[in-house]
């Protein structure tokens, strides 16, 4: 059995000392879920909470509560981080968050990752509570972590610490069994670093959910993080990833060539479509980079950064999705004609 990092042979509470430790990349990935009420959701969908933005209160007070970790947990360090991002998804009755920490430096994320999910679920309970006051905070758990010398550990699907298994997961995070699972990633560096509001994501997550996919996301990463963002999105291995933006030729835009490094097909007829509609409208869409193909049984789908780019891809995938889907799976007609 190993044995407690944070208690000395005296079995006295110490702070670990990790000055010989090798500065690495680390992320950590932490979700829980506030259990409330269906009126609840339709309210905070609607914005209609007696105290309005209640999403976007919870995701900076989680950001901060991750930033003030070592102040909350007494034998933490102190880290620089470089990223956190908190984000929201909906159940009937519930509201799932899901935070990711990073740094660089010897120690791990985790606590910042559990922190900023804890502290975004109470900014939900306290924004919620003169409607429900019997709301409840729910499953804070860790669910990946990468870095240091141990490397990548994932959640279990069954854990019997945490009393669960994947069925109790909020929808966000479950595997669908119809494949109806999807993940829609952001890259943009002003939405990551909070000096621009992404209004791409949004719009695609509600045509899928219309559809009756299960959506996780919208997952923003910066456009020097997108690799790491197609690492997040494909980690419970979903049926279909859409992102949006990083395909134009500026020189901080690499979604293709991270969406290429992950794909064991491509399928070229998609994004030339997908192009084509642009370009009969805007002429300058032909400069979009995007891609398309098959990450294992995974769509992924590259979209350009905009609204018309968007729709546009939004019109060519509707009619293809079912279809698509169903070939990866290894059913339907094969005939592409």
């Amino acid at each position: 059995m190993n044995e407690l990092s944070h208690v000395d042979r005296e079995g006295r509470a110490r702070m670990v000392d990790v000055s010989a430790k090798a500065d690495t990349t680390r992320i950590a990935v932490a979700a829980g879920e506030l259990q409330t009420t269906a009126e609840v959701i339709a309210l905070v969908k609607a914005d209609g909470m007696p105290k309005a933005d209640v999403l976007s209160t919870a995701r900076i007070a989680g950001i901060a509560g991750a930033k003030k970790t070592s102040e909350l947990i007494p034998l933490c360090h102190q880290l620089a981080l470089s990223s956190v991002q908190v984000e929201f998804g909906f159940t009937e009755t519930g509201i799932t968050v899901e935070a990711t920490a990073k740094t660089k430096g010897p120690t791990g994320v985790e606590m910042e990752a559990l922190t900023a999910v804890a502290v975004a679920g109470l900014t939900l309970h306290d924004m919620v509570k003169a409607v429900d006051p019997g709301a409840t905070m729910n499953g804070v758990r860790l669910l990946t972590k990468e870095g240091g010398k141990h490397g990548q550990w994932t959640r279990p699907e069954t854990d019997s610490r945490a009393g669960e298994s994947i069925a109790d997961l909020p929808d966000t995070d479950l595997p669908d069994t119809d494949g109806r699972t999807a993940v829609v990633l952001v890259a943009s560096t002003g939405a990551a670093a909070g000096t621009r509001t992404d209004t791409t994501g949004p719009v695609l997550a509600e045509w899928l959910g219309g559809l009756g996919y299960s959506v996780r996301g919208p997952l923003v990463y910066a456009d020097a993080e997108i690799a790491a963002g197609l690492a997040d999105a494909l980690r419970l291995a979903p049926s279909l990833v859409i992102s949006t933006g990083g395909t134009g030729a500026s020189p901080t835009d690499a979604t293709p060539e991270a969406t290429l490094a992950v794909l064991d097909r491509e399928l070229p007829g998609v994004a030339e479509a997908i192009r084509q509609r642009g370009t009969a409208k805007f002429p300058l869409a032909a400069l979009s980079r995007g891609v398309a193909g098959l990450s294992g049984r995974s769509v992924i789908v590259n979209l350009p950064g905009s609204p018309g780019g968007v729709k546009d891809g939004i019109a060519v995938l509707e009619p293809l999705l079912d279809h698509l889907l169903a070939q990866v799976a290894g059913g339907g007609d094969h005939d592409n004609q």
